[in-house]
């Protein structure tokens, strides 16, 4: 079997501007980041899986139902399909942070263990683009070699292989790493 190497995304402040301390709740709220359509079409020509492994607890707080979650998701595939650069899987933990027995939650690396398995992938030349350090410990969890972080305003614990400021630097950098 020929496994194939992929990115794995978090979504808010990666994939779309984060909301801030609050969460995407409709589609209204949902704006993709700078950048971001213009790297996952160009991760495509390349050949990689693209999969979404986010957090999304604001199901679990009754915030939304896990049927808005994926209408929000179906609304950003749809999007991202016009542009050739949607993604092959989402993965989403829709647990409490408090819950003891979640197994999914970041840094867990089951989220990316679960999609390897599922697509064929091969984690050993695979990427992970994240915001938090609990992206990047799921990152080193999974062993998942390389990463990139979007520093943004965010305190960092755990270093990435490569910063950026911003997602607006990503398809620079994407394409000057897999040129």
């Amino acid at each position: 079997m020929n496994l194939r190497p992929a990115f794995f995304f978090d979504r808010d402040g990666v994939v779309n501007v984060s909301p801030g301390a609050g969460y995407v709740l409709q589609r209204a709220d949902f704006h993709f980041s700078e950048g971001i359509i213009e790297s996952l079409a160009f991760l495509k020509t390349k050949g990689f899986a693209l999969i979404l492994v986010t957090s999304q607890q604001c199901v679990g707080k009754g915030l939304i139902t896990q049927s808005i979650l994926d209408d929000i998701h179906a609304h950003m595939q749809e999007a991202l399909s016009k542009h050739d650069a949607a993604f092959d899987a989402i993965y989403a933990c829709t647990c409490l942070a408090s819950d003891p027995d979640c197994s999914c939650r970041k840094p867990s690396s089951e989220m990316i263990l679960q999609a390897a398995e599922a697509h064929a992938l091969d984690l050993t030349c695979s990427w992970l683009i994240g915001d938090h350090d609990r992206d990047i410990a799921m990152a080193i969890n999974a062993k998942v070699p390389h990463t990139i972080r979007v520093l943004g305003e965010k305190p960092v614990g755990v270093a990435a292989e490569h910063s950026i400021v911003a997602t607006a630097q990503l398809p620079g950098l994407l394409k000057s790493l897999l040129h």
